[in-house]
């Protein structure tokens, strides 16, 4: 089964993931994020985890333990909502658990 990754939106239109990979300066650290991702859409969860109210998280093994935090929008799309690394993992859940409420509250 495949997946089409989506970005979630603020309002305004700004996406928290993009802001995050935007000011990454690792460029490699990008690349192997970016294939990550490509294999969640192929429907390789691989190392992914549940955090928990829908949100999972997804280790890149690379650099400082980077994650990215996702949820699941009916059975085809894999909803990025926002990323960080180790260090700032319990704050990042919350976030994303945020992210991904509003996400559904204004797509009722």
């Amino acid at each position: 089964m495949t997946y089409t990754a989506r970005r979630y939106a603020f309002e305004d239109g700004k996406e928290p993931f993009s802001l995050w990979f935007k000011a990454l300066r690792d460029f490699r650290a990008k690349a192997a994020i970016l294939k990550r991702i490509e294999r969640l859409e192929a429907g390789n969860f691989g190392a992914a985890k549940p955090c928990r109210n829908g949100v999972h998280e997804l280790v890149v093994d690379f650099g400082p333990g980077y994650r990215v935090y996702y949820g699941l929008v009916g059975k085809e799309i894999v909803l990025l909502l926002c990323a960080g690394d180790k260090r700032t993992q319990q704050a990042d859940i919350d976030r994303a658990i945020s992210y991904l409420d509003d996400y559904r509250e204004r797509t009722r």
